[in-house]
This record gives C-alpha cells, sequence and structure tokens, in this order.
C-alpha cells in the first residue's frame, strides 16, 4: 500500500469508477432476461428505496472524513485525525442502525406506498421481502463508505478503488448467478430469486469492507503515530469535532440536493410540453424516460472520469488550501481539468456519432431513443466539468461559491427548459432536444461562472486548459473524418446487437488510435513527450 500522487490516484480512481459503471451496465441484460419484467420491477421497487435510504445513513459524511483526514495529516494533528476518524466510524454505524431498522420494521407500509390497494403484478408481501433483504446492507456500506474515505484522506487511493471493483464484481456475479440458480435449477419463487439479487449489494459490501479492513490492519505501522510525529495539538472538544464533520459533510449533501433538482424541472415539464406540442403520451413518456433512466446510464460512463478525479482532488488540494498555497491549488485544478479535456471530449464526440450501435447494444432499436442519446451525451462533457468545479470550491470550504454556482445553473435550467422545446420545434427540429439543449446551456453558465469566480478569489488560471483544448477539438475533428471514410466500408446502421457491439469496438479503437497518436504529435497530452515523462507526471515528480 502506498500513496498516489494527484494523476496517479486520479487515474485509479477513474478506471475504477468506469469499470464498476461498465460491469453495472452488462449485467443488466442477462439478468432481466432471468426475471423479466414483472421481477425487474420487484428489483427497482427494492434499490430506489434503498438508495433513499442509503443518502439518508451517510449524509455526504465519507467524503468529510477524506477533507478532514487529509487537513489533520497536513497539519500533522495525528490524534486529532483518529478521533476524526473513529467518531465518523460511530456516527455511520449509528445512522446504518437505524435506517437499517425503520425500512425493515416499515417494509409493509413503504411496500404499500409503492403498490397501494392495485390487484395483479407483485404482491405487497413480495415487495416487502425484497425491501427487508436490501435493506441489511444499510449495516454494511455506511462503515464500508467511511474507511474509503479514511484511506483516501491518507492519499492511498488503489485499496480504497479496488475495493470498489470487488464490491462491484461479488454483487454482479450474485445478482446474475443467484437469481439464475434460484429461479431456473431450484425452481423458487420470483420474490425470492430477487431477493437473493439484492442481497448482493450486502455480500458485496462486506467482502470489500474485510478487504478494506485487513489492508488497514495489514499496514498499522503507515497509520500508527510515532513520538517524532507527535506535536503539541490544539484541543477540539468531542462537541466541536462532531460540529466539523457535519460542517463538511451537509454541505455536499444540499449539493446533491440541488443537482438533482435538474431532472425534477425534466419530470414537471417533459410530458407536458411535448403533448401540448402534438407528441404522443406513449413518445413523451418514453422521451422522459430516456432523459432520466437509460441515456443518464450511458452517460455515467463519461461522468465516471469527474467522479475518480474528485477522489484523487480531495487529499491533494486541502494540503495545498490549508497551506494557502493556491499556486499549487492552481496547477491541481488545471491538471485536473485538462484530464477531463483530453478524456471526456472525444469520448463524447465518438458515443454521438456511434449513437445508433451504442443505443442497439444496449436497449435495442429506437428512433427516438437513438437521436435524442446523440445529442443528451454533450450533457455529460458539462456535468462532468460543473462537478469538478463546484466541488474544488467546496474543498476550499467556499459553500456560498458552490451553492450560488449551483442555484444559477437551475434557475438558467428552470426558465430555459420549456421555451428551448418551443424554439426546437418551430424551427423545423425534434422538440425533445429542447431539454438537453437547456441543461447544456444552464451548466455551461454555472461552469463559465464558477471559472470567473474561481480566478477572482483563488487566482486559477486556465492558459494551458485553452492550449489543451485547442489540440483536443483539432484531434477529435480529424478523429470523425476517419470515423466517416470508415463508415463507407464498415456501416453502423446494423441490425443485430450483437453486430452493433463488434461495431462499437472496431470504431472505438479507431477513433482512439487516430486520436491519441494526434494528441502526442501535437504534444497536448500535459506536456508528456516520452513514456519516462508520463510517469514522473503520475507519481507526482
Amino acid at each position: 500500500m502506498k500513496k498516489s500522487g494527484f494523476l496517479e490516484g486520479a487515474f485509479i480512481a477513474t478506471a475504477s469508477v468506469i469499470i464498476c459503471k461498465i460491469l453495472g451496465l452488462v449485467y443488466v441484460i442477462p439478468f432481466y432476461n432471468i426475471i423479466g419484467n414483472q421481477g425487474g420491477a420487484l428489483y427497482s421497487y427494492a434499490y430506489e428505496i434503498y438508495t433513499i435510504f442509503l443518502s439518508l445513513s451517510t449524509v455526504g459524511i465519507p467524503t468529510a472524513i477524506s477533507k478532514i483526514i487529509s487537513e489533520y495529516n497536513t497539519l500533522n494533528y495525528q490524534h486529532l485525525k483518529e478521533r476524526a476518524y473513529k467518531m465518523g466510524s460511530k456516527i455511520l454505524s449509528i445512522l446504518g442502525i437505524i435506517c437499517f431498522l425503520a425500512l425493515f420494521i416499515f417494509a409493509p407500509q413503504i411496500a404499500f406506498l409503492i403498490k397501494g390497494d392495485s390487484l395483479g403484478g407483485n404482491s405487497l408481501d413480495s415487495i416487502t421481502l425484497v425491501i427487508r433483504s436490501i435493506s441489511t446492507a444499510l449495516l454494511v456500506v455506511p462503515m464500508l463508505s467511511v474507511n474509503r474515505g479514511y484511506l483516501q484522506g491518507h492519499k492511498f487511493i488503489m485499496p480504497s478503488e479496488i475495493s470498489a471493483v470487488i464490491e462491484q464484481i461479488v454483487r454482479v456475479v450474485i445478482i446474475v448467478l443467484g437469481s439464475f440458480l434460484a429461479l431456473r435449477v431450484f425452481n423458487l419463487s420470483l420474490d425470492f430469486s430477487v431477493s437473493i439479487a439484492v442481497l448482493g449489494a450486502t455480500i458485496g459490501a462486506f467482502i470489500a469492507y474485510v478487504y478494506l479492513k485487513h489492508k488497514i490492519r495489514q499496514n498499522k505501522d503507515i497509520f500508527k503515530i510515532t513520538k517524532k510525529e507527535s506535536i503539541e495539538e490544539k484541543k477540539v472538544t468531542t462537541k466541536d469535532l462532531f460540529k466539523k464533520i457535519l460542517y463538511y459533510a451537509i454541505p455536499f449533501v444540499l449539493i446533491d440536493i440541488i443537482k438533482s433538482s435538474y431532472s425534477v424541472v425534466d419530470l414537471f415539464t417533459i410530458v407536458k410540453t411535448l403533448t401540448n406540442l402534438g407528441y404522443s403520451v406513449v413518445d413523451a413518456e418514453n422521451v422522459m424516460g430516456i432523459i432520466s433512466t437509460w441515456a443518464s446510464k450511458l452517460n455515467m460512463i463519461i461522468i465516471s472520469i469527474s467522479i475518480g478525479i474528485t477522489a484523487s482532488l480531495i487529499p491533494h488540494i486541502m494540503p495545498s488550501f490549508v497551506k494557502k498555497d493556491f499556486k499549487d491549488v492552481s496547477k491541481k485544478v488545471n491538471e485536473a481539468m485538462q484530464i477531463l479535456v483530453v478524456l471526456t471530449i472525444p469520448m463524447t464526440v465518438g458515443l454521438s456519432f456511434l449513437s445508433y450501435p451504442v443505443w442497439n447494444a444496449f436497449y435495442g432499436y429506437d428512433k427516438i431513443g437513438v437521436s435524442l442519446f446523440s445529442v443528451n451525451i454533450f450533457i455529460a462533457i458539462t456535468l462532468s466539468f460543473q462537478s469538478i468545479l463546484v466541488d474544488t470550491a467546496q474543498i476550499m470550504n467556499n459553500t456560498k461559491l458552490s451553492f450560488g454556482s449551483l442555484f444559477l445553473g437551475l434557475l438558467v435550467k428552470m426558465i430555459l427548459n420549456v421555451p428551448m422545446m418551443h424554439l426546437f420545434k418551430n424551427i423545423g427540429l425534434e422538440a425533445y432536444y429542447g431539454s438537453s439543449i437547456a441543461s447544456f446551456i444552464s451548466q455551461s453558465t454555472t461552469i463559465i461562472f464558477l471559472l470567473w469566480r474561481l480566478n477572482r478569489t483563488y487566482h486559477i488560471t486556465y492558459q494551458d486548459i485553452v492550449k489543451v483544448l485547442r489540440k483536443t477539438i483539432i484531434s477529435c475533428i480529424f478523429m470523425v473524418l476517419v470515423l466517416v471514410g470508415l463508415n463507407f466500408i464498415i456501416p453502423i446502421n446494423v441490425g443485430s446487437r450483437l453486430f452493433s457491439i463488434v461495431i462499437c469496438l472496431i470504431y472505438g479503437l479507431v477513433g482512439a488510435i487516430v486520436y491519441f497518436y494526434l494528441m502526442l504529435k501535437l504534444k497536448a497530452i500535459l506536456n508528456v513527450n516520452k513514456p519516462s515523462d508520463l510517469k514522473k507526471l503520475f507519481k507526482g515528480e
């Protein structure tokens, strides 16, 4: 176990998140073939409720612990650091138990709220069973999260991310294999089979937790407080430490709430507006499902990059901020933004170009799905940059800037969402593009405002990012030209889902080779000229 440099940590975390997201996408195909629509609905009931209670049981504390550990490590407050970790663990264990008991005890009432008195489909007893099965994960996942925050705060990114991959692999294996054996081999009931599948969340988290605790115990000398390291620390009461954890945790929760409000705007405007513009209710609801669920799942492949960077950003920016070293803060933000430019833009352009085979491979052909996804995917770029910049402001305790910028973007979204759908209809294009364009503009507004304020407040400059952006756009243009030429030889509009997967692999490989070859020739990848430079950069040398 060794500490990771910023870029190395960002790469490790990003790779981990992408692997987990891809596994999360791929398992859906065999799983739904096993359990069918009714089983799928039962599984969704459990997970939707579990997600809400999981948010309540963690309330941003793992991220806060990562931030506090990094801060106290920088100040060499070793005892305070350990006290914060233990307190965070106690808080999350108590919250986890409370949320588990609430979900387990009130599962019948929650099932009734979901299903009501309607007949047919899944019974209330079935829904109650799967909710109670998944509630057990609330006893483990919060503790797993706080241990990840502890390690990330020490800049040990690798074991934390390995645990995430282990958790997802175990979960996916139990979901697919467990449901198959229960339903198809042992001929057990559908509700029991789905209950086994949702238990994958508990078992996966438990195995990942055991792995992390083993790594911490195995390397306990790294965390041990020595006399040489021990210094006279400021006195902090338990009450003050508790307040500090909440002070760091709550803003991250509120930020997530504001971000999710974008979906709420779509929820209350898309179907109503599209039906008023002449679309059928079926098509309007299809558009809503695509934007809120199916396209967003694919967008997460790109957004995962920003999630990975954030995991590495917190323990690396916090020490510089504590020391008031804003030059290093600017350097880290520039590196994070350059990674986003280099990776998210070509991936987005490539997925937009391959919208037909990508959508066909995952969901089967749907005209609205393909055309809407080709535009909606560009939201992944703005959402990634917005997330990194908002988190940067929050890491530096500028909650006012984080909230203000997000609220500004949300306000723009609220103002533009309906007018943009009308505008696209009036100019002869599909009205459903309007919502995605409104999101793109609103998130871009947040990005521009944050760039300006971060420059004014912390003197963060962006010259290197502009240079990389220009070279990235040039490389993307050439990449698309090559892919257009390849389309004359190997058409992308094929009917078979299997052929669509093959097409995606071929085009993805060709596009990646062309793009990165040009980027290396243009010396655009963080001033890397040879492999040794890349190695030094990753190690933070």
